[in-house]
């Protein structure tokens, strides 16, 4: 069984708007290198995009109104433009506009292959193996619809190795066609494969639901849960407990009983996700990729303790050792190589996507399937929170403090505090007064009911926890002292143990002490420390020296 946890976090949740915000955040195009130059206005336009190539340094992206676009270097044609010029600019592909992209992905060759929604697929770009499936091993320089076998075909979901090409049907078949040195196209020898070529054998009156491919594999998830391998296997990456080619289809015995939804291919690795939300790994192991804990190969379907949440998503890309997976509640893990490094075992990320993974830590960085942007005119309840925060607008209650005014609604201050539900709820004043508390500290504090994070300089955040105790709000009050221990320094040391003391922050004030412990030479030659409160320089010498620090 799979050992799962109710919350991944590392604090409870303070609210449901928490939840929201872990969920669903606008995917950022701009994090891609490539799409570095856009101009704000085009990068808004954009509603699914594709990064491929040696060095992350092509793309291809779709706009709003069905326009598709490509740039970067062109190597051997695959920007579909109809010449090999490499353009730093956006260039329109017009052969394939309005054609409704729901499929996308690429080989190292390189060679690209798109199904639309209508089903047909087209290819373009390096065919020296044929893995364009029109029966020539002629480079293609624009988008050529593959006909072969799949004229009749409806086509939902394509996936490229490194120099061969595999399709799904709607009604479940597989169809593959190219490089074949391994076995990858599943007929059952090596030859090439030049056109399009049903993929039956012990798959032939199957349904497959899910397809990915390795360099040199191919993987299928039927509706039955049943997972099934062939072509490369030197790795252990078709995870059927040895190292031997598959020419045709090998159902992984190993996960007999265990239900995969998905699977993801990396370079030489294999990630599956199952109905449970777990997940196994196999295949190659020598920067971390199966996430194990060590770097050996696994031949077997191997299940990775994340130790965490159920997961909804694994993510792996066939030009690179990397992976990554995200839970329920929108948090992402990732392993493998990540900038070069390995890393053995899930690492728990800021991200908010498994996308976010590849743009800033594969090698390179590309992403590992089409990917979907949310337009500007949609926003999670979170972002349309943070969005409102003051903003006089829609806004029912302004605060004045030091003389400036703060826009809220009075409504979400009732949701997100206890001492605001208690006030609003005896008053109908639309403009309260704030005297206790400075505008730099109010409106932090207004600003993290609307968006569940503080962003203060460690001396103004003493001001925030003191309004936090005064207001009871335990979670702010432990961000404060997070926010406080990362911008802590020999000269700000005694300043901030002094707030620790004064608000009861037992926790800080233990992490400061032991600071000015461990710098005490400089932190008795500042100026604060020779201000010191004179009872609280009594204690602070009668402790340090309990803890050996005037000791040779």
């Amino acid at each position: 069984t799979c050992k799962t946890l109710a919350n991944v976090t590392k604090y409870p949740l303070p609210s449901f708007l928490h939840l929201l915000l872990l969920g669903g955040s606008m995917l950022d195009v701009g994090k891609w290198p490539v799409f570095a130059l856009l101009p704000p206005e085009e990068l808004r336009l954009i509603r699914q995009a594709c990064v491929f190539g040696s060095a992350g340094n092509e793309a291809l992206y779709v706009t709003l109104n069905d326009e598709v676009f490509a740039l970067g270097t062109n190597c051997s044609g695959c920007l579909g433009l109809g010449d090999l010029q490499s353009t730093i600019e956006p260039r329109r592909i017009d052969v394939l506009c309005g054609k409704k992209i729901v499929s996308l992905s690429y080989g190292t060759g390189p060679h690209v292959v798109i199904a639309t929604a209508d089903g047909e697929v087209f290819a373009w770009g390096h065919n020296g193996y044929s893995q364009l499936g029109n029966g020539t091993t002629n480079h293609g320089l624009t988008p050529a619809q593959v006909s072969t076998n799949l004229l009749n075909k409806r086509v939902t979901e394509v996936a490229c190795g490194s120099h061969h090409t595999i399709a799904l049907t709607v009604d479940g078949e597989v169809f593959a066609w190219g490089y074949n040195n391994s076995g990858q196209v599943g007929s059952g020898s090596t030859a090439n494969q030049p056109t399009p070529r049903r993929v039956s054998s012990c798959l032939q009156n199957k349904v497959v639901v899910n397809i990915a491919c390795g360099q040199l594999c191919s993987m299928a998830v039927l509706d039955n849960g049943e997972t099934y391998g062939w072509g490369y296997n030197c790795n252990g990456q078709l995870g059927l407990g040895n190292n031997g080619n598959q020419q045709t289809p090998c159902r992984i015995a190993a996960l007999q009983g265990v239900n995969i939804v998905q699977v993801a291919c990396g370079y030489a690795h294999t990630l599956a996700l199952t109905d449970e939300g777990c997940v196994y790994a196999w295949g190659a192991n020598s920067y971390g990729q199966l996430g194990t804990g060590n770097k050996s190969n696994q031949a077997v379907p191997t299940l990775i303790n994340t130790d965490k949440e159920r997961m909804v998503e694994v993510a792996a890309c066939h030009t690179s050792h990397t992976s990554a997976a995200r839970t329920q509640s929108g948090q992402v893990l990732m392993w493998g190589q990540c900038r070069g490094q390995a890393v053995a075992c899930p690492y728990l990320t800021h991200f908010a996507s498994t996308d976010d993974v590849f743009a800033c830590f594969a090698t390179p960085a590309v992403t590992w399937h089409l990917l979907t942007v949310d337009g500007d005119d949609y926003l999670t309840v979170a972002q349309s929170l943070k969005k409102e925060f003051d903003s006089p607008d829609i806004s029912d209650l302004k605060f004045l403090v030091d003389g400036k005014c703060i826009h809220v609604h009075k409504a979400l201050l009732k949701i997100r505090c206890e001492h605001f539900r208690a006030l609003l709820n005896e008053t109908d004043e639309e403009s309260i007064e704030i005297q206790q508390f400075s505008y730099l500290v109010y409106r932090a504090f207004l600003e993290y009911l609307y968006t569940d994070t503080i962003n203060l300089p460690p001396e103004d955040a003493i001001g925030l926890l003191d309004l936090a105790t005064f207001y009871r709000e335990t979670r702010l009050k432990r961000l404060c002292q997070e926010t406080i221990k990362r911008g802590i320094s020999e000269e700000n040391a005694i300043t901030l143990l002094s707030a620790a003391v004064k608000y009861e922050a037992r926790d800080l004030e233990e992490f400061c002490f032991k600071f000015c412990v461990n710098h005490l030479t400089a932190v008795t030659q500042t100026q604060a420390f020779a201000d010191m409160d004179h009872e609280l320089l009594k204690t602070f010498i009668s402790k340090a020296s309990r803890y050996g620090a005037f000791k040779n």
